[in-house]
């Protein structure tokens, strides 16, 4: 059962506003899209037209918090099927895109942020690799987080939010 009172009925309009979502208004729920899907072949959990009517019914919380959001694989299939010429790629980024700016990130995403913030890279570079790269005539890689830090500032990500 739906709550009303959890409906967020501009929802569409921002993702309509955001590049990709253009067209989001465009789908009549026809299925074409989840049929001819190669990740709902994999797992029920990814069904875009399912997304789609979420987001036009204004379930944003729903939609924003789910993991199904990053599951398209980009494959243009459904796009290339739709009959009414939705973006579904660009659509589920357009989502994507605003469910970052409102904090919904999925645990990979949070892990590699943590690593930017801790190391300033996605890998740590330790003594041994510094050592195989002075072997083959290549300077230390240092980690510097400082103009990491700058960056996660000027885009509004405290060190709290990466962790």
């Amino acid at each position: 059962m739906i709550d009303s009172k959890g409906l967020d009925t501009r929802f569409r309009e921002l993702i309509a506003s955001e590049p990709g979502g253009e067209h989001i208004k465009r789908c009549f729920a026809c299925g074409t899209c989840t049929a001819g899907c190669p990740v709902r072949e994999v797992t029920d959990r990814y069904n875009p037209r399912k997304i789609i009517r979420m987001a036009l019914l204004g379930l944003k919380r729903e939609v924003l918090s789910s993991p199904f959001i990053w599951l398209c694989s980009s494959c243009y299939t459904c796009h290339e099927r739709c009959p009414q010429n939705v973006k579904i790629p660009e659509l589920m980024n357009a989502i994507k895109n605003i469910a970052v700016r409102e904090g919904y990130l999925p645990p990979p995403m949070k892990t590699q942020l943590d690593l930017l913030a801790t190391y300033g890279r996605l890998l740590e570079v330790t003594d041994f690799e510094n050592e195989k790269r002075q072997e083959m005539g290549l300077p230390p890689l240092v980690g510097k987080t400082e103009d990491v830090k700058k960056i996660f500032e000027k885009l509004g990500m405290g060190r709290d939010e990466t962790s």
